[in-house]
């Protein structure tokens, strides 16, 4: 239990990250950049890719480049959500999401859902709207007044990133580990494409605590994968304890997070929520 430990440390770390660059002024684009690198090097050191093997003709390039833009994209939601909407809410949205690919499998790919899988659905969906702070606030920017959007942004994108993963990791002719790879390759391209047309367009200077911030937050994003990873192969035979263990973990150690560390406030409705979603996660990952 120490890595599922280890990999809900690393997950929250990530939103902290993401809520004090806003304080200290750092561009959270050039810090989203930045992170993806760390990502291939770790990768490429770590997860051991098997790129003499691998060929352009069998692999799945289009769900890669789908994910290329994805993953970059969710990321600067995530941190407006975690700007507007707080930690704990954006963390629920993230573990929630679990139940877009779980909808997928029952009314797309017509797996048979049992009840108690179900009844887990429905308890999250409610949590999820439990969660959300609807309604609006007259200060500060647009953003803030439509706060509830960003996690639902964040509760669908990840949902269906998600099966994007699931999908690939289905794929037998390219080993998962080397998907990864080449996804954060793509993710580089692409990020730093978008900070190069800033840099042209709009005359954005490259930010020396943006490449910090950057570098730090990719050592805890790909440290969440590695030891979630990790877990998995140390209890082969209990995924759902991994599975409810990482859930349960980041949405009460997030919870902490948010309240004690930065006096984010949730209504009753919401602390509901946050009861509703570690009661969902139970039902799914261990019934």
């Amino acid at each position: 239990m120490l890595l599922v430990l280890l990999s809900v440390l690393c997950s929250v770390t990530v939103s902290v990250l993401i809520k004090l660059a806003r304080r200290y002024s750092v561009n959270i684009l050039q810090m989203i950049a930045w992170n993806y690198p760390v990502a291939v090097l770790l990768s490429y050191h770590y997860l051991e890719p098997d790129l003499n093997h691998f060929s352009f003709a069998e692999a799945p390039l289009a769900t890669y480049l789908i994910l290329g833009l994805l993953l970059p994209s969710l990321f600067v939601i995530i941190a407006g959500s975690i700007r507007y909407s707080g930690i704990v809410r954006t963390e629920v949205a993230q573990r929630l999401s679990l139940f877009i690919p779980l909808l997928a499998a029952f009314f797309i790919f017509n797996e048979h859902p049992s009840v108690t899988k179900l009844v887990g659905v429905a308890v999250g969906l409610v949590a999820i709207a439990c969660s959300i702070k609807w309604q609006k606030r007259t200060e500060h920017t647009l953003g803030s007044k439509n706060a509830w959007r960003y996690p639902l942004m964040v509760f669908f994108g990840m949902g269906i990133i998600d099966i994007l993963f699931k999908h690939i990791a289905q794929y037998q002719a390219v080993s998962y580990k080397t998907s990864i790879f080449l996804v954060f390759v793509l993710c580089v391209l692409v990020s730093f494409l978008y900070i190069g047309f800033l840099a042209i367009s709009k005359r954005e200077k490259f930010s020396l605590s943006g490449t910090l911030w950057g570098l730090a937050l990719g050592l805890f994003n790909f440290g969440n994968i590695l030891f979630y990873m990790k877990a998995h192969q140390a209890l082969p035979n209990n995924p759902s304890i991994v599975f409810s263990g990482m859930n349960i973990g980041v949405i009460v150690v997030g919870a902490i997070v948010g309240l004690f560390l930065f006096k984010e406030k949730l209504s009753t409705l919401n602390k509901v929520g946050l009861l509703l979603a570690v009661i969902s996660v139970v039902i799914i990952g261990t019934l």
